[in-house]
């Protein structure tokens, strides 16, 4: 190969690297690591989503997420869905949740996510929402939302119609 063939296939290779979406998913606190930051498009009228996402504790010691806050909605809240006696029970984390050094806490349908109420503007795929995570340690953690369909089960749309739907909070009315 001679070396104009090598500077071409150097620019062609180096073009296709930069041409690659970055993921931008990923968001580093102090020992947190947060990621998969999603939420699920809402129908027109809707007052209420949900947001999921992933948080990993890489330290020595524990960190508290102790709120949420979002300019898109007027009031947003930590929340944990249980399932007791077959009944899905939805309740508050008033007290925050607790992310134990070198564990993992993922915020996914059918357990613990933010709960957006009041919903000043419906949530459309394609969308970044900004949210603002609180930590006792960490500190204000800023994080986007990747809004994915009406009925995505996980970050970049996967799941189908098809699976066990979860509970969808977007037409929830509080």
């Amino acid at each position: 190969m001679n070396n104009l063939s090598r500077i071409l296939a150097l620019a062609t290779l180096s073009a296709v690297v930069i041409a690659a979406p970055v993921r931008a998913d990923e968001v580093k606190a102090g020992d947190l690591v947060i990621s998969q930051a999603w939420s699920r498009a809402t129908p027109s009228g809707a007052k209420v989503a949900g947001g999921y996402l992933t948080i990993e504790n890489k330290g020595t010691a524990p960190d508290k997420l102790l709120s949420v806050s979002a300019e898109i909605a007027g009031k947003a809240d930590l929340h944990e869905m249980t399932t007791e006696n077959g009944v899905m029970k939805m309740r508050p984390l008033d007290k925050g949740l607790v992310i134990e050094p070198g564990k993992t806490v993922k915020f996914a349908p059918g357990g613990y996510h933010l709960m957006l109420q009041e919903l000043k503007a419906p949530l459309k795929q394609g969308d970044k929402v900004p949210v603002t995570l609180e930590f006792e340690r960490a500190g204000k953690i800023a994080v986007s939302l990747d809004v994915q369909g009406v009925g995505a089960q996980a970050p970049g749309g996967g799941g189908s119609m098809m699976m066990k739907k979860m509970p969808d909070h977007s037409g929830m009315k509080m």
